[in-house]
């Protein structure tokens, strides 16, 4: 009887080992000649799928032909339980990896947006699946779920005041992933530091600044800042001033918005607004001008900005214009200061 018992459990796991090795080669075959992500995730799962998972099967034939003591019977009960919740939990975190972030790989790309939100939303998914896995497990291994939620949430509220940073910079993560300030690739200046974004953690975000070293930035810093993100920005508002000496003629200072206007609205990819004579400065007649680039690329800006600047240079010199620059001009009385020193003497 034992024997037979032991011959039968021993065919039921080689049976079991054979059945999974054919069945992920004709599975592995018949991916390959398809573009399916379907079929290659049944590969994964069955590869996936443990041995010592095939393995409870034949041990429970051998305790129900053995007839083994109830203490044995609950150990292995106990050891199934746990297999399958770390089995159950491989299989699930596998779909997430390959369904959820596998997509977000693909729209990382194309719609950074939906790209963080899905990242988000994968993070969840696998908290709450391991979660569940968790509390069938307990509740199959006699363990009372209900008593056990409640605990957890007297001592959740315990470990939330002591760990309230770390839970506000988890909450932070998911305003950020659900209201979308920025997502990953946006250029985003807060404060002084400014950046490309790489990668929004569970506590922190990190960023990749223009001289190539990483900033990293806590959530609920990050969400409490004045972020400035550029690279949602339409087009480009340009300020600039250009100031002349006061020794121009009025004609030329006249000419001077004219001609600015011609030099701006000569330029591609650009929407004039204005251009006044703003001020009479210390050292400087001084000229403001205000134009719109449409198009948020910061390299395209200054390139306009300095085929603009190379265009006044040859125009003012042309006009016999001069550009001013911080000058004092001192006017001695040397009549009167003479006629002082002598009514002194």
């Amino acid at each position: 009887m034992i024997l037979r018992t032991l011959l039968v459990a021993a065919t039921l796991l080689l049976g079991l080992l054979l059945a999974r090795r054919l069945l992920v080669s004709r599975l592995d075959a018949l991916a390959r000649r398809t573009t399916n992500r379907w079929d290659d995730l049944l590969v994964l799962l069955v590869r996936r799928t443990w041995t010592a998972t095939l393995l409870l099967l034949p041990l429970w034939t051998l305790a129900r032909g053995l007839e083994l003591p109830e203490a044995v019977v609950q150990g292995l009960r106990v050891v199934t339980v746990a297999t399958l919740a770390l089995q159950l939990a491989t299989w699930a975190n596998l779909l997430v990896v390959q369904l959820l972030e596998a997509r977000v790989s693909e729209l990382r790309g194309d719609d950074p947006a939906s790209a963080t939100t899905l990242a988000g939303v994968a993070l969840v998914v696998r908290g709450v699946v391991g979660l569940v896995i968790v509390l069938l497990a307990l509740d199959n291994l006699g363990v009372n779920i209900s008593a056990l939620v409640a605990g957890l949430g007297i001592g959740g509220v315990a470990i939330a005041l002591a760990t309230q940073n770390i839970l506000g910079d988890l909450f932070a993560s998911l305003s950020i992933v659900l209201d979308k300030p920025f997502v990953v690739g946006d250029f985003i200046v807060v404060g002084d530091l400014m950046g490309t974004v790489e990668r929004v953690g569970l506590k922190t975000t990190r960023l990749r600044s223009l001289s190539g070293e990483q900033l990293v930035f806590s959530n609920a810093d990050l969400l409490g800042s004045r972020v400035r993100n550029y690279k949602r920005m339409a087009e480009r508002r340009v300020v600039f001033t250009i100031g002349v000496t006061y020794g121009t003629t009025e004609a030329a200072l006249e000419r001077m918005p004219g001609m600015l206007r011609e030099i701006v609205t000569g330029e591609d990819e650009v929407r004039f607004d204005r251009a006044h004579l703003r001020s009479f400065d210390d050292s400087a007649i001084t000229f403001e001008v205000v134009y719109y680039v449409l198009s948020p690329d910061y390299n395209r800006f200054m390139d306009i900005q300095q085929s603009i600047n190379f265009q006044l240079v040859r125009r003012l010199r042309a006009a016999g214009v001069d550009f001013a620059f911080p000058t004092r001009t001192v006017y001695l009385e040397g009549g009167a200061v003479a006629a002082r020193n002598a009514d002194a003497a």
